[in-house]
């Protein structure tokens, strides 16, 4: 695989890694047993109950990564780091070359940036205005669930007890999938085994023709607690990847001083999302 060694390619990793995000903007446990199919049951609200007191805890989340994107039969790479404020923003900036960041791309509880540094432009949107006229439930804290190996209700900050009952859960082998829909009908399927580790992520739309699979491998023990230091997403086209995105982690940091600066220069200019979608077409 080639390095990154241009403008162009670097601003094209960029721009695929963003319109990727947008498409839908070591202890071992007892084990539970979940009926074949079940929805808010005593062993259902113990295994909601279990995952979320098992999934990553932190304040704040720093983490450096190697991103490897392949997307139309190129293959592409580089270094990102990640840092994040929980319930409140996080960054990811992109250091394809001797650790010097070309973009910077921030999500807020409300909107999203950009800021590509090589050619000095930068962009600022509100999800609703992303979304337009449509009703789509995801939205920040779900992303932001998506990075930290979480389960989540679409649109919703947090899961409660009192939304267990959403939930439809199957038992697939020791492999418990729990289930849940949008008002825009798109379904959401979090895989998670026995120890209470979830495995898989995956958003598929009505027509299940197209989905986003979002999976986590290689759990280590970090900072204490169990974490995926292997994320992949895959853009899915009628059961065919589009598109993947692997992040493989190699430093995770919680709960430190972080520095979420999203200064703009004044020199630089604004463009719209249009604009990064239009480039990367």
């Amino acid at each position: 695989m080639k390095l990154l060694s241009n403008t162009q390619t670097i601003r094209t990793l960029t721009l695929c890694v963003t319109a990727f995000l947008l498409l839908f903007t070591g202890c071992k446990s007892r084990r539970l047993t979940i009926a074949e199919t079940s929805t808010a049951t005593k062993e259902a609200s113990e295994f909601f109950f279990s995952l979320n007191g098992r999934s990553f805890q932190y304040r704040t989340f720093s983490a450096r990564t190697r991103a490897e994107l392949s997307f139309s039969g190129k293959e592409l790479n580089s270094r990102v780091d990640i840092k994040m404020v929980k319930d409140s923003v996080f960054q990811l900036s992109i250091l394809p070359l001797l650790g010097i960041e070309a973009f910077r791309i921030e999500f807020g509880r409300d909107s999203i940036k950009v800021i590509d540094r090589l050619n000095k432009y930068y962009a600022v949107e509100s999800y609703a205005g992303l979304k337009g006229n449509t009703p789509v439930d995801f939205n920040f804290y779900n992303l932001q669930a998506l990075f930290t190996n979480r389960i989540f209700v679409p649109g919703e900050r947090d899961i409660t007890p009192v939304q267990y009952g959403r939930f439809t859960l199957q038992n697939n082998g020791g492999v418990i999938e729990a289930r849940i829909r949008d008002a825009m009908k798109l379904l959401y399927a979090f895989k998670a085994d026995n120890e209470e580790k979830l495995l898989s992520t995956r958003v598929t739309d009505s027509s299940e023709r197209y989905a986003l699979q979002w999976s986590y491998g290689d759990f280590r023990l970090e900072e204490k607690q169990i974490f995926p230091m292997l994320m992949e997403a895959r853009a899915m086209n009628d059961g065919v990847t589009a598109g993947k995105l692997k992040l493989y982690f190699s430093r995770i940091q919680r709960d430190i001083p972080v520095d979420m600066n999203f200064a703009i220069p004044d020199k630089y200019k604004r463009i719209t999302f249009a604009d990064i979608l239009k480039g990367l077409k």
